[in-house]
């Protein structure tokens, strides 16, 4: 089995846990119990080597009377099996002991805890077990003075070779058995409920993976369908399961978005290759007359072919660079660089630029500004890219003794609202809504309305929305057209 889901890493650490925490408190207890019991049974019999020392005399002439020692050391043996007597002489060599033959492992005892004893220090402690030196025991000990000299000490082992036996068989008896098993089926029974509770938490947490994983076959369409019991749990699972419901929503709006922006922008690529393809075809086909009949055609005609080629080649130039110009936008690889200004100025300075081209047109171009008009907070050469696509759409489409008349209102504090119209031609009511998009039927119009084979509105269009504007557009076929669009005030820059 692969431990790859969720609920399988959870349940396998949450076993070990459990296995390391009951090991832990088991040997724990283990320590503890045995500790305790070494405590009990030195503090009962903590007097018992000196109690003997007094009511038996063990030194004479300054020295241990080991001949006094042996039928005293058989008689406690006899009394208490557990127990191990010796007799240690000052320097802590054992004098005299009972152990069988070859049994006595070492002949001399380590004095250190034997005075750590004597000083009444916490018990318990442990000194050396002669019989078993790698098995440190408790112990009774009491000092042998004659005289007030130190002759030797009595020492006595108060768990010795019997009492480690009777130690082994309890720890392997009944009563320890049974709490060794009900400890396990403690543990058991934890692991399980432990496993069962991750198991319905995590149920919830499937449901919500395999939610995602259907949005996510289904191409990020239609939503994120989660059970309303899990999205309305208050837990985190349930904010979970909201939080991924709008972000499947937001991420299903933007799918569709981009879908609907690469239709449109397949659909501006086929518009744009049918506008270029005419002036291309129109100069092609002038320059190859000029080629093969350049020796026949009198000068005029060839002056004439080669203005109509120069032409056509200066409206494919307009119309790539127009192209290039949107595409930038619509990357946002192109941001506005805010900076305050007078629109009324900038206003005056457009209409100078194409002053030339409205006389030559006979068209009149007027401004109503007023200097009460603040300034503006904006980009201003995007903003006279603005205006100046609206007075050269408007001039293209504006007869002989036209009107293209620009106004300054300001309706509030915050924004200042700039009005272009004319009196051209006009727009069909039905091509309004779409004559800001890409599809717009206008473009491949070959009529004399708004907007016709050029990219200008769409760009106009995207530059008010990098600054948070937007154009409209009222018209009647006829009648002209109005384009209006708002800029934020010296105001509203302090606002934000």
């Amino acid at each position: 089995m692969k431990f790859t889901s969720l609920y399988s890493r959870i349940a396998l650490t949450f076993a070990l846990l459990i296995l390391l925490f009951g090991g832990l408190c088991g040997g724990l207890d283990f320590f503890a119990a045995k500790h305790h019991q070494q405590e009990i049974v030195q503090r009962l019999s903590a007097d018992l080597a000196k109690h003997i020392a007094e009511h038996w005399p063990l030194a004479k002439a300054n020295a241990v009377d080991i001949n006094a020692v042996g039928e005293l050391f058989h008689m406690l043996m006899v009394v208490n099996p557990s127990i191990e007597v010796y007799l240690l002489d000052a320097g802590g060599v054992i004098k005299a002991h009972k152990a069988p033959p070859g049994r006595l492992q070492t002949q001399q005892v380590n004095l250190a805890p034997v005075q750590t004893f004597l000083d009444k220090n916490p018990l318990p402690i442990v000194g050396d077990n002669p019989r078993d030196p790698e098995l440190p025991s408790i112990f009774s000990v009491t000092d042998l003075r004659q005289d007030g000299k130190l002759v030797g000490y009595l020492y006595i082992i108060l768990t010795g070779d019997d009492y480690q036996k009777w130690e082994t068989d309890v720890w392997q008896g009944q009563v320890f058995q049974s709490a060794m098993w009900i400890g396990l089926g403690a543990l058991l029974l934890t692991l399980l409920a432990g496993l069962g509770l991750f198991a319905v938490i995590t149920r919830r947490l499937n449901a919500l993976t395999c939610t995602v994983a259907a949005f996510e076959e289904r191409d990020f369409v239609g939503g994120l369908h989660v059970c309303p019991k899990i999205s309305r749990s208050p837990d985190e699972i349930g904010q979970l399961a909201c939080t991924f419901e709008r972000m499947a929503e937001r991420i299903s709006n933007q799918m569709q978005h981009i879908r609907h922006q690469d239709e449109q922008r397949r659909e501006m690529i086929a518009n744009v290759s049918h506008d270029l393809r005419t002036p291309l075809t129109s100069m092609q086909g002038y320059l190859e007359t000029l080629s093969r009949k350049a020796d026949t055609l009198p000068l005029a005609d060839q002056q004439r072919y080669l203005a109509v080629a120069v032409r056509q080649s200066r409206r494919v130039s307009h119309l790539a660079s127009e192209l290039f110009e949107l595409a930038k936008l619509e990357c946002e690889e192109v941001t506005p660089n805010y900076e305050l200004f007078y629109v009324q100025e900038l206003i005056q300075d457009v209409i100078q630029k194409f002053a030339l081209t409205a006389a030559k047109k006979q068209v009149q171009i007027t401004a109503t500004l007023t200097a009460d008009i603040p300034m503006v907070y904006a980009d201003i050469a995007m903003i006279e890219r603005v205006l100046g696509n609206l007075i050269d759409n408007a001039l293209r489409y504006t007869p002989e003794n036209g009107q293209i008349a620009l106004a300054l209102l300001q309706t509030d504090q915050q924004k200042v609202t700039v009005r272009v119209t004319d009196t051209g031609a006009g727009i069909a009511e039905e091509y309004l809504a779409g004559l800001f998009e890409r599809h717009s039927p206008l473009r491949s119009s070959s009529g004399k309305s708004h907007g016709g084979g050029g990219l200008g509105l769409l760009i106009s269009k995207r530059i008010l929305e990098l600054h948070g504007s937007s154009i409209e557009a009222l018209s009647r076929v006829g009648e002209g057209a109005m384009f209006t669009f708002n800029l934020p005030t010296q105001v509203a820059s302090l606002a934000t």
